[in-house]
């Protein structure tokens, strides 16, 4: 099972591996309090990418597609589909306030649509 949370959100034995793909390092949160396994910032979008989309709704559905495009080059993203394959439950961390509108529902949506046969 692939999930997604905030990383602020309390870390349950639900979460199985929980791996932050975010760029950058959450505000505040220390290391003990996310309780990550892994932090994969190489599957994160791009810099430039992720300083053009800022969290704009409008330019969500262009984000998606742009960072859908980076994830097929991304080596990174191979080390997390083992991940996932080898795992019953893989939780994908992020930092984002919006629930709907970030980078770990694109990669989600990536790794689902990546695995069917």
């Amino acid at each position: 099972m692939l999930q997604i949370k905030r990383v602020y959100d309390d870390p349950a034995k639900a979460d199985g591996i929980r791996v932050l793909v975010d760029r950058l390092w959450p505000r505040g949160m220390t290391k003990e309090r996310a309780a990550t396994d892994l932090w994969l910032k190489e599957v994160a979008p791009s810099s430039g990418l992720r300083t053009w989309f800022n969290h704009n709704p409008e330019r969500f559905e262009e984000f998606s597609l742009k960072y859908s495009e980076e994830l097929t080059k991304n080596s990174a993203t191979t080390q997390l589909e083992d991940l996932v394959a080898k795992n019953p439950t893989v939780t994908l961390l992020y930092a984002a306030k919006d629930t709907r509108i970030n980078n770990a529902t694109v990669l989600r949506n990536f790794l689902e649509k990546s695995s069917r046969p």
